[in-house]
């Protein structure tokens, strides 16, 4: 049996297939990610299985309900609906895969039916397997009875081999395959992958003599690559000491005597060349040979981007991951796609800086066990790193009780000043919230003041050798911290220089001007009417 979850308006749903649990919350590691502020990062699990979907609440903040009644834990079936936090789903039963049609008419549409070998199976009489792959040697191939059997042979080493390739993830090792399946195909002494832009010296990938520990270096004449690349042709030298156009170049002074050069053709054009020859006979590769290794020079090619891709955003998941513990989910994949853009050495920047503060922390937590006080704490500081990243903002620092986060670095948006007040209204409101849903646990209420300010500031990496923090640096940041000191619990102050910056500001009073320490003249502050 197989279930969904459809969210009460009915915009989203998620698929639970059985044989697994998945999680749901807030966070992008989820398995079912939410974007809804009553939902917890980690909220609850759920395990379909026979009886229904089994439900396990994991210490949510605003609980976990089955048909309206808070749960720890339960078992839904279809037809009930489930609720995280005020975010409310209906579990409905997903319909069958439709029967198999009736047996007369499947044979009535048989038109051919040929056998089908399970991968790494021998391919033929004469024939074995070699890592995992099916292989037909030259020579089973050269005793092929026809030249139908014969494609029919390269066509099923062909499949086998794009399967083995395809599972091949590092390139190092899928290019070592590359040699041992040329090897093993044709009469080749010497194989070769050579990778580079048209144009470009070659850079050798790879480069094997038959059963040689330490193969010479690789060397292509230049002349047959060029060719190879710039006219995408699949070139056979059949006798090159008879052929005048290689004179007494690099053929003649390896003593090749006859070749084999098929271009890389990717997506992205043509990425090099492969290539094989024999240095003790003419006539070793045919027609049929050149055939099979434009075929096998394609699938390679379409190896050689996979692989490259799959460690690209295997590159890319790291640097995202780590992103994602200061930068707000958009912000932090816009970085990993561009990190060119972004100067890890330092560079100047305008910004907004947001400073927030819990009121009177110190002699609260005075009276809380240590882990009451963790726990209000991470319990606090979840909600509003996540209010910061739901407006593009950047978490600087935890410091103590206090949040620093900033908005314009390490990219700059030109609505950065607006989504700093606009994040700051939204954390004074998230914590009222929180207070409410604490009161019925008996947690204390906390109250913040918070400080804002904008300019220009150094942005960039600040530390030693051994640990470096991103982070700013300027006026900016040590205005909106004596604001932050001087807005009472539940204030917003910000200072003119952010006033300033605003595309639409919110509604405003005017304070008294304050002499902050560090400032020689007085600064024009404005509260924030929330």
């Amino acid at each position: 049996m197989s279930l969904r979850l459809v969210a009460a308006g009915g915009d989203s749903s998620f698929d639970l297939p059985g044989g697994r649990s998945y999680t749901i919350g807030r966070l992008a590691q989820c398995d079912l990610p939410v974007r809804d502020p009553t939902v917890s990062r980690r909220h609850a699990e759920l395990v379909p299985d026979g009886a229904g979907l089994r439900v396990r609440d994991l210490g949510s903040t605003n609980g976990t309900f089955l048909n309206g009644k808070r749960v720890e834990e339960g078992v839904a079936r279809a037809g009930d609906t489930l609720a995280f936090g005020r975010l409310g789903f209906a579990l409905e039963e997903l319909p069958s895969e439709p029967a198999a049609g009736d047996e007369e008419l499947l044979d009535a549409t048989i038109l051919r039916q040929v056998p089908v070998r399970a991968p790494g199976e021998p391919l033929a009489p004469g024939s074995g397997t070699m890592g995992g792959l099916g292989v037909v040697t030259a020579s089973v191939l050269r005793r092929a009875g026809s030249d139908a059997e014969r494609q029919a042979l390269q066509l099923a080493l062909l499949l086998d081999i794009a399967q083995t390739l395809s599972r091949q993830a590092e390139l190092d090792r899928l290019l070592e395959k590359v040699a041992d399946v040329a090897f093993e195909v044709m009469s080749a002494d010497r194989v070769g992958v050579f990778t580079g832009a048209s144009g470009e010296a070659l850079a050798p990938r790879i480069w094997r003599t038959r059963g040689a520990e330490m193969p010479a270096p690789a060397s292509v004449p230049r002349a047959v690559a060029r060719k190879a690349m710039e006219e995408r042709l699949a070139l056979l030298i059949e006798n090159a000491p008879a052929d005048s156009r290689f004179g007494e170049g690099t053929m003649h002074s390896h003593g090749v005597q006859s070749a084999m050069c098929a271009p890389l053709l990717g997506s992205r054009g043509c990425l090099g060349i492969v290539y094989l020859d024999n240095l003790s006979l003419i006539h070793s590769f045919d027609a049929g040979d050149l055939d099979f290794l434009s075929a096998f020079a394609g699938i390679v090619a379409v190896a050689i981007e996979n692989s490259e891709l799959v460690e690209q955003v295997r590159r890319e998941a790291v640097v995202l991951s780590n992103f994602q513990r200061y930068f707000a989910p958009d912000l932090a994949a816009e970085i990993a796609g561009h990190a060119e853009r972004v100067q890890l050495g330092g560079t100047k920047a305008r910004v907004a800086v947001l400073f927030s503060d819990i009121r009177g922390f110190t002699a609260l937590s005075e009276g809380l066990a240590p882990e009451a006080t963790a726990g209000l704490l991470n319990d606090y500081f979840t909600e509003m790193v996540e209010i910061v990243f739901q407006h593009g903002g950047t978490l600087d620092k935890f410091i103590g009780d206090a949040l620093m986060a900033l908005w314009g670095a390490p990219l700059a948006r030109p609505d950065d000043a607006d989504r700093a007040v606009a994040a700051a209204v939204a954390m004074q409101r998230g914590l009222a919230r929180l207070n409410d849903a604490w009161a019925a646990r008996g947690r204390p209420r906390l109250e913040v003041g918070i400080g804002l300010s904008a300019g220009e500031v150094f942005a960039g990496n600040v530390g030693s050798e051994r640990r470096l923090e991103y982070t700013v640096l300027g006026d900016a940041v040590n205005t909106a911290s004596h604001l932050c000191a001087e807005a009472q619990g539940g204030e917003i102050l910000i200072a003119e220089p952010l006033r300033a910056a605003l595309a639409a500001p919110p509604p405003l009073a005017p304070v008294a001007a304050m002499q902050l320490k560090g400032k020689a003249q007085v600064v024009p502050v404005y509260r924030v009417e929330w």
